[in-house]
């Protein structure tokens, strides 16, 4: 594999959770806006991307391989808990 392939490989890894985390991010801001006024976008996408793509991580080296449904439940759940941190918690 060369240089080239190797960074898609990598950021087609990654782009599921950055794009998920500031997805959610968004719909976050939306729905509880008024809640949420004090609190910047870049904030509220990084904390979520950043957990999602760690709990991507931790399944890829667990199960040997990424795609796995157990995986993906845990970055759902890692991404709400990053969102209330990043959005919620008392204290901000």
């Amino acid at each position: 594999m060369n240089p080239v392939d190797a960074f898609w490989h990598i950021a087609n890894f990654f782009a599921p959770a950055l794009g998920v985390g500031y997805l959610a991010a968004g719909m976050t801001k939306l729905l509880w806006r008024h809640e949420l006024a004090g609190v910047g976008w870049l904030r509220l996408g990084v904390w979520p991307s950043a957990a999602m793509a760690a709990v991507s991580l931790l399944g890829l080296v667990v199960f040997e391989h990424d795609g796995k449904m157990l995986t993906y439940g845990a970055m759902a759940l890692a991404c709400a808990t990053a969102l209330w941190w990043a959005g919620f918690r008392s204290g901000r």
